[in-house]
C-alpha cells in the first residue's frame, strides 16, 4: 500500500495494517433532518453569532442563512465602535455568495466580526443551529425579521452611577424620552419614541413634528409617576 504523500523514512518501512473502524461521520441535525456532513455542500442552516474585538471596545451580532454550504442572506449587527459601522457595510458584501468555509478564511475587516463567523461556523458543522430541527429552514429573509418593523436592530442602552443611580437611554423599543419615578426616587416607566416608524414616516411624506408626536408611547406605569426627567439632562 502506498501513499501519494511525503512519507518519513521510519512511517515507509511499517507494514501495512488495515483499519477496521469504516463506520461513516455521526449525522447532524439540518433543517429538519439527519445529514452524514462530508463536504461543505451538505451544510444547511440559519443561527446567530457573537463576537468582540481584541481590546473588547465592540462586539458583533452576526446572523447567516446558509444554504448547501453557501451563505444566502447575512445580517451584521454592531456596537460600541464607530469604525464597526463601516466594517459591517463591507462585511456585509463580502459574505453572501461565498461558501462558510472561504468566509471563515477571509478578512470581514473586524475582529468583531471574524470572531462572530468563526463561532458561527462551529454552531453550523456541529449542527448547532436554530434551524436545525424546522423542516426546509428558514427562507431568504428571514434575517430581516429580528429587526422588527422600522428594520431597526433591537438596542438596549443604560448608563449608571452609585451616585446618581440610573438612566435609561434606549429600549428594544425605542428612543428613551423620560423616565418616570414613583414617591421612592424608583424608576416605574419610561416615555420613548420609536426612532424606525418614525423615521419611516417621515420619508412617506409626514410632517417630522407629527411624525414624531404619533410614535411616542409609554411603557410600565409610567402615568402614574410623580416625578418625570429627561434622561440625558437630569
Amino acid at each position: 500500500m502506498t501513499c501519494k504523500h511525503q512519507c518519513s523514512h521510519e512511517v515507509e518501512q511499517m507494514c501495512p495494517l488495515y483499519k477496521g473502524a469504516r463506520h461513516e461521520p455521526a449525522p447532524i441535525p439540518e433543517e429538519g433532518k439527519w445529514v452524514k456532513a462530508k463536504q461543505i455542500t451538505d451544510i444547511s442552516g440559519l443561527t446567530h453569532g457573537c463576537g468582540c474585538c481584541a481590546p473588547q471596545q465592540g462586539t458583533c451580532k452576526l446572523t447567516l442563512n446558509v444554504k448547501e454550504g453557501v451563505i444566502e442572506e447575512a445580517l451584521v449587527e454592531t456596537i460600541g465602535c464607530s469604525g464597526m459601522t463601516h466594517s459591517a457595510a463591507m462585511a456585509a458584501e463580502i459574505l453572501p455568495g461565498k461558501t462558510i468555509l472561504e468566509a471563515l478564511n477571509t478578512d470581514l475587516v473586524c475582529d468583531a466580526i471574524n470572531v462572530a463567523m468563526r463561532e458561527l461556523f462551529l454552531q453550523i458543522v456541529y449542527g448547532r443551529t436554530q434551524t436545525a430541527f424546522s423542516e426546509n429552514g428558514l427562507p431568504i429573509g428571514a434575517g430581516l425579521e429580528d429587526l422588527g418593523k422600522g428594520l431597526r436592530s433591537q438596542v438596549g442602552t443604560m448608563y449608571s452611577t452609585k451616585v446618581k443611580g440610573p438612566r435609561y437611554l434606549e429600549m428594544a423599543e425605542g428612543y428613551v424620552l423620560n423616565i418616570g419615578v414613583d414617591a421612592n426616587n424608583e424608576i416605574i416607566g419610561y416615555k420613548f419614541v420609536h426612532l424606525g416608524k418614525m423615521m419611516e414616516a417621515i420619508k412617506n411624506g409626514t410632517d417630522p413634528k407629527t411624525a414624531f408626536e404619533n410614535n411616542i408611547k409609554t411603557y410600565g406605569r409610567f402615568d402614574e409617576a410623580v416625578k418625570v426627567i429627561d434622561p440625558r439632562k437630569e
